[in-house]
């Protein structure tokens, strides 16, 4: 097995597939971030060798798609179904940004993914397009609907919450989650990319959330932890609507201790953890064929060396590596 100096192993492969995106989230992707073509990525044919490889050989079980984001990645749907068919990965799931799923949840869901996590920051037009550079948020709302039409289950949201732009919407992102019965997961902001140097004055801690949230809120009934890292809870709200809300604490309560994730870049880097810097890469040891001892060297180097908890501050780009 694999373990840190901790003791914690893996379980679950985060593979990010590209860098590109097509929004430009302020708190994600740099202004001026270039993508030089000719980059080297992980070939759908490496990602399922190497996926299957960690399914049989560490015990990983369920598999994240992230960018970036992944639909930026022409691929992407043979990817899924390679994925997908690998026996003893029994979940396979996506993170995105929604643009593309009114054409192509259908596609996504008929390929092998079981379930998706949209970024939903704002439901006020002009704010979705001041936090994304995008005008599109009735692009990503159609996107819910087709992901559930699509048999994606669950279909969550996640809200990257930023003092001074969206903190005073939550109630409303609340009551939106409760009336399209989708669980809404609120994330605290990290101090990594573009906001880092701003992050003292836009972070919003957990407990802030909640009393943002409380007047719309009758009773919470906190949920078990479960390997999910959101501290979960079902609440009924004022008018008796009932939603599931998340929070995402890397930073105000961290769950380093449980860590089981595995964060695997486009170009094989390897990231025992999300703030902290490539420990190694996997492209060597899978082109031009794969080799095994390689990459059980590479992951015993990158592990040996994985902190008990996160640093306080992150190095690299969140689009670099995905969530």
């Amino acid at each position: 097995m694999l373990q840190d100096p901790t003791g914690r192993g893996i379980g679950y492969l985060r593979l990010s597939l590209t860098k590109a995106c097509s929004m430009r989230c302020t708190y994600c992707r740099p202004e001026k971030l270039e993508h030089p073509k000719g980059e080297p990525v992980l070939t759908p044919a490496e990602i399922e060798r190497l996926a299957r490889y960690l399914v049989e050989r560490y015990g990983v079980y369920k598999v994240r798609l992230t960018g970036g984001d992944p639909t930026s990645r022409r691929e992407l749907v043979e990817i899924i179904e390679r994925i997908a068919r690998i026996e003893g990965v029994h979940d396979v799931s996506m993170t995105t940004n929604g643009l593309t799923l009114p054409k192509h949840a259908r596609d996504y869901a008929d390929a092998g993914l079981n379930r998706v996590n949209v970024s939903l920051d704002s439901l006020d037009a002009a704010r979705f397009a001041r936090m994304t550079g995008v005008d599109g948020l009735e692009r990503v709302l159609a996107g819910l609907d087709a992901a559930r039409d699509a048999g994606l289950s669950p279909v969550k949201l996640n809200t990257v919450v930023l003092r001074g732009e969206n903190d005073a919407e939550l109630p409303d992102l609340v009551r939106f989650s409760a009336e399209r019965d989708l669980p809404i997961r609120f994330i605290e902001l990290m101090p990594m990319g573009p906001l880092s140097s701003q992050w003292s004055e836009r972070y919003v801690t957990e407990s802030e959330m909640r009393a943002q949230i409380a007047p719309a809120v009758r009773t919470w009934a906190p949920l078990p932890q479960g390997p999910d890292a959101a501290r979960r809870f079902d609440v009924v709200l004022d008018d008796g609507t009932v939603a599931r809300i998340g929070f995402i604490t890397p930073m105000s309560c961290n769950f380093c201790a449980d860590c089981n994730r595995l964060r695997v870049a486009a170009d094989g880097a390897v990231y025992p953890c999300l703030m902290d810097r490539p420990r190694g890469t996997l492209l060597d040891a899978v082109r031009p064929a794969f080799d095994a001892e390689a990459v059980d060297r590479v992951l015993a180097s990158a592990y040996a060396q994985k902190q008990p908890e996160h640093p306080h501050d992150g190095f690299v780009v969140m689009t670099h590596i995905g969530g």
